[in-house]
């Protein structure tokens, strides 16, 4: 799959996420500060699934209306690095493809995929 990380996530999800196998771009590597509805449609336009740890791309999504290709979501109580590749991995180990296109969060100890509302 290809992924996005956004930069309020960190480098240790994007290393986890490339040791995974997947094929990943870091935000801070070639949007450093962008403002999230640039990322997003960045997201979407390369079929690239966002994670994140930034509530407003929530907004963006449900609020706005505005398109992408799969958001994940990190709303954790221990925003460790260690914790966050922790829900990282085990979110894409138990969701795989169900990631594509749908809105998921990741707690410390649940998740729950909402599948994208197309808006007229």
């Amino acid at each position: 799959m290809q992924f996005i990380i956004d930069e309020s996530t960190g480098s240790a999800v994007v290393e986890c996420v490339r040791h995974a196998g997947h094929d990943v771009i870091a935000v801070a590597d070639i949007l450093p500060q962008a403002n999230d509805p640039a990322i997003l449609t960045l997201a979407s336009t390369q079929k690239r699934i966002l994670i994140t740890n930034d509530k407003d791309f929530g907004e963006l999504v449900y609020r706005s209306g505005h398109q992408h290709h799969g958001v994940l979501l990190l709303r954790l109580h221990d925003e460790s690095s260690k914790n966050r590749v922790r829900v990282v991995s085990a979110t894409l180990n138990q969701c795989g493809e169900r990631l594509v296109g749908n809105f998921t969060v990741a707690t410390d100890s649940a998740i729950r995929i909402r599948p994208r509302i197309d808006l007229p």
